[in-house]
């Protein structure tokens, strides 16, 4: 799938559109929109939903390694919600996601070096991705593992982090609220493994 397909189609969610153009203004370091209002838009369009249809929360990406206190974390965030209300958004600093990640999801998790290391730690590769707005207007896209699987709708672990029971419990969300999703653990594709 090309990358100019998947920026149209994200940008049919009037949420994420607004995101874009207002990020800039926030003047966070290493910003990205991310994750889940970008690809659940995708499978919403998919499934002839509106683009905006189930989606819980709008996730940021900074990446500001100048200070790693929840406080500071907490600040920007009050700023980000100012800066969009009415919207569901959560801001979350990258460089402090090795400080609390094992206390909340039971692994370790190493420092990363940028937001792009975020983008691509996601559980499941089909959704690791986000969307930056340059300065010239266009839209820089952070794919590492492509748009491939994103589209047909493949659910597998991520090797770069390969949490089997929290990607088991994703992939089971996700399929309730879009069933034509499969999930593949090993080389097997099952409709039902979230229903076994």
């Amino acid at each position: 799938m090309s990358p100019e397909r998947f920026l149209r189609e994200i940008q049919r969610n009037p949420v994420n559109r607004a995101l874009l153009a207002g990020l800039p203004a926030l003047q966070l370091p290493d910003a990205w929109l991310v994750a889940g209002c970008l690809f659940q838009t995708v499978w919403n369009l998919k499934s002839g939903r509106p683009p905006e249809a189930g989606i819980k929360d709008y996730d940021l990406f900074y990446f500001d390694a100048s200070d790693l206190s929840a406080t500071a974390e907490a600040a920007v965030q009050q700023r980000v919600q100012a800066a969009f209300p009415g919207v569901p958004v959560e801001a979350k600093n990258q460089a402090r996601v090795h400080c609390w990640y094992e206390d909340w999801c039971g692994h370790p998790y190493e420092p990363l070096g940028c937001s792009a290391d975020g983008i691509a730690r996601f559980l499941i590769p089909g959704t690791c991705v986000g969307v930056q707005p340059q300065t010239d207007g266009h839209l820089r896209l952070q794919a590492p593992y492509g748009l491939e699987e994103l589209y047909a709708g493949h659910l597998r672990p991520n090797p770069l982090i390969d949490h089997r029971t929290l990607f088991r419990a994703k992939a089971a969300s996700y399929r309730e609220r879009w069933p034509w999703l499969s999930v593949q653990e090993g080389t097997a594709c099952t409709e039902a493994a979230a229903h076994q």
